[in-house]
């Protein structure tokens, strides 16, 4: 089983769309706080995410809250301003996907200090960035391929 890591997702509906990602393929969801949105029971109903409770969702107060409580974990760390693609490493079940948040990416002190574990998606000069949604399927969906769909 594969991990996302969203640090301070601000867009509900991005996490929602990666919340039903990992329902489909058994992929558990953590999330650092802040969130930009509220994620309480009767939120979760009025939206409508009849699949959220199909997800294995882990809630952390900081980073330091995600390192203490999962010490061996595995991370990559996606980023425009990586020099690696994502392609480029053979990634293991267990493994933590960690992506940004949508305003801002990743902070610029965790990418420097894990910069060898930094990825990115290839994209076209002058244009911002892919949808936090779509950029975590994609990762995801490889790293699923290359460990044969386990799902």
């Amino acid at each position: 089983m594969f991990n996302i890591v969203l640090y301070e997702p601000e867009i509900p509906q991005n996490t929602g769309n990666i919340a039903r990602t990992c329902a489909c393929t058994g992929t558990a969801l953590h999330l650092i706080k802040p969130l930009g949105f509220d994620i309480s029971e009767s939120a979760i109903k009025r939206a409508g995410l009849d699949y959220w409770d199909k997800v294995k969702i882990c809630q952390y107060e900081n980073w330091d809250d995600f390192l203490r409580l999962n010490p061996n974990a595995k991370c990559y760390f996606f980023s425009k301003k990586a020099e690696r693609v994502y392609t480029d490493v053979k990634f293991e079940n267990g493994d933590f996907l960690v992506f940004g948040k949508e305003t801002k990416g990743l902070p610029d002190e965790l990418l420097q200090a894990n910069f060898s574990y930094a990825l990115r998606l290839p994209m076209r000069e002058g244009v911002r960035c892919l949808n936090l949604s779509n950029s975590a399927a994609i990762a995801l969906y490889e790293a699923l391929r290359q460990t044969g769909f386990d799902i």
